[in-house]
């Protein structure tokens, strides 16, 4: 069949199995838009109020979907507009195929209104990237998109289309979704001689991440858990593929993860890292990192192995085959020991909640927020963040019984990702989302308060907020002297008036008492319901590891003076 480049574009997507897109119209993509229209009654277009939104968006449908989320923006500023929502992608080996328009290819190079070299822009933050010159390669360019979006470790891919390809026009022949390549087997040798070392622990700790998370090794990781009766860990990344309520899962690590998981990873003498690359922020002192560990390490991507920890084994390959097989090579073990030190490090964590708290009194905190919501939500509900104080107490407190169920920004640290990713995320699965924001983090991308009310999307809005940049106020706190530099905001906005403005429903809190009772409000309406709270400017993420230190050296507020146990004593009870 006879096809312009815009129809074999849209065509290539609906062929691909997309059905939603998010996207931004403009002069360079009037062609692609207007093969949408004609298609509009089996792919589905969202319009968002900015470029950055609709990749947050294709973003965070991708999260909890696992698919492709697919973004479109015209040339120019449309394009460049999408790079920070590419990064983020990028860098937590999220599946997306950006797709943008350009002047046409006799105008490349001569600076002609609106053209930027967005494949050379984009080439250091995508998996690969395309500049289209012959009408007769697009559709197999997509394919080849998808193919490379979600195979092996996933991320983004752009696809740049000048506007006489667009134009033109040649045969289109229809060809089924490509399959994504699978990672290869790993090796049996050291799959067998990671089983060996497993056998010989007595203090078996399992670090999971991003990689376990897209696989959804959830069942997996249990099974090798109850086996060698082990405890389990996770980086941000990993969060929501085990169960909290599961007896063997310690929680988030590192520098604002729980104690008992950072303690847990500290003692212990064997770790079986799952789809993790060791971010600085989750291990502390690179040099002082579990040094009395021996370190399993487990990923489809050989880059990782040995880049940010050296290992004593490395496998690399398909983790669930090769985490299957190590499984089955493994001894049933009992350690009443390590069992006995865990329990203690986790009731020592709740202490150290407990006293804060304390101090807290009747003022509304980020724990009692999240108390609520974790009694107000179901097990389907996504929780999405931005990036700040409120994405740690999300990490810390948020309770997730089913995978997929957490949508934030890991590596790049995207402030303003929320609105777009929890609008995706409703467009995925067609259920309430929460996002939970601070007010630095929303001001930057409010204006898709203006997507989620014309589409209509019972989100509900946290606000959890404190004046300030809350984040770098507590780093300027507790190590640049109390310089609040730039970081006391200081702002007239009216959070709950700005939503009534777009059309949403809005109100101000700051109690606990007044937070619930919004929150019911807020679960019962059909629409975008913003929560503006309000807590003190004050208020800690902890415990808190500082960056480059090593566990000792945690931050746990009243008892940082204090520890379970010394050194010497972890080393001596260590023996079964």
């Amino acid at each position: 069949m006879i096809m312009n480049g815009a129809q074999i574009a849209i065509e290539t997507l609906i062929e691909q199995g997309v059905t939603d897109v998010f996207g931004y119209p403009g002069g360079q993509v009037l062609n692609i838009y207007d093969a949408l229209y004609c298609a509009s009654d089996r792919l589905r277009h969202i319009l968002t109020a900015h470029e950055q939104g609709a990749a947050h968006a294709a973003d965070g449908y991708a999260r909890v979907t696992g698919k492709v989320g697919v973004v479109i923006a015209t040339s120019g500023p449309g394009a460049t507009n999408l790079v920070t929502g590419i990064a983020t992608a990028m860098l937590d080996s999220v599946p997306m195929v950006a797709i943008t328009g350009n002047v046409p290819t006799y105008l490349i190079g001569r600076d002609g209104f609106q053209e930027v070299d967005i494949t050379g822009v984009t080439m250091p933050i995508t998996k690969h990237n395309y500049f289209v010159t012959k009408v007769e390669d697009l559709a197999e360019t997509i394919r080849d998109a998808f193919r490379i979006a979600k195979s092996g470790r996933p991320g983004p891919v752009l696809i740049d289309i000048p506007k006489d390809v667009q134009e033109a026009e040649c045969e289109y022949t229809y060809a089924a979704p490509y399959d994504p390549i699978r990672f290869a087997q790993a090796s049996e040798a050291l799959i067998s001689e990671a089983a060996d070392m497993i056998n010989s622990a007595v203090r078996p700790y399992i670090y999971i991440g991003g990689g376990a998370a897209r696989e959804g090794l959830s069942r997996e990781i249990i099974a090798l858990a109850d086996k060698i009766d082990g405890y389990i860990g996770s980086s941000l990344m990993g969060l929501s593929l085990i169960p909290n309520s599961h007896v063997r899962f310690l929680g988030m690590q590192g520098m604002h993860g729980r104690y008992a998981s950072s303690r847990g990873a500290k003692e212990a003498d064997v770790i079986i890292a799952i789809g993790v690359r060791f971010s600085d922020r989750a291990i502390g002192d690179v040099k002082q990192y579990s040094k009395n560990a021996k370190i399993i390490q487990l990923d489809g991507d050989i880059a990782e192995i040995n880049k940010n920890v050296s290992v004593d084994i490395g496998i690399v390959g398909d983790i669930t085959s090769a985490l299957l097989k190590m499984t089955e090579l493994c001894e049933e073990k009992k350690h009443p020991n390590w069992k006995k030190k865990i329990e203690t490090y986790r009731e020592y964590g709740k202490a150290i909640g407990a006293e804060m708290e304390k101090n807290a009194g009747d003022t509304l905190t980020p724990k009692k927020i999240l108390d609520v919501i974790n009694n107000g939500k179901n097990d389907n509900t996504v929780i999405v963040t931005d990036v700040g104080q409120h994405q740690m107490w999300t990490a810390q407190y948020a309770r997730f019984e089913r995978p997929r169920r957490l949508a934030t920004s890991g590596g790049l640290g995207t402030m303003g990702y929320g609105m777009g990713a929890a609008i995706g995320a409703y467009i995925a699965e067609d259920e309430r989302p929460i996002l939970i924001t601070g007010d630095g983090s929303f001001g930057m991308n409010m204006t898709e308060l203006a997507t989620a009310v014309t589409y209509n999307i019972p989100m509900i809005i946290v606000i959890m907020n404190n004046g300030v940049l809350g984040m770098v106020r507590q780093w300027q706190t507790l190590f640049y002297d109390k310089h609040y530099s730039s970081t006391v905001l200081d702002r007239k906005t009216d959070f709950v008036k700005i939503a009534e403005a777009f059309g949403a429903r809005g109100e101000r809190v700051d109690s606990a008492e007044s937070f619930k009772a919004a929150f019911e409000r807020a679960v019962s309406y059909s629409g975008p319901y913003l929560i503006d709270a309000a807590i003190g400017m004050d208020e800690f993420v902890l415990p808190m590891l500082p960056p480059g230190a090593k566990m000792e050296d945690i931050i746990t507020e009243d008892f940082s003076s204090s520890d379970v146990s010394s050194d010497d004593e972890n080393e001596k009870d260590g023996a079964e």
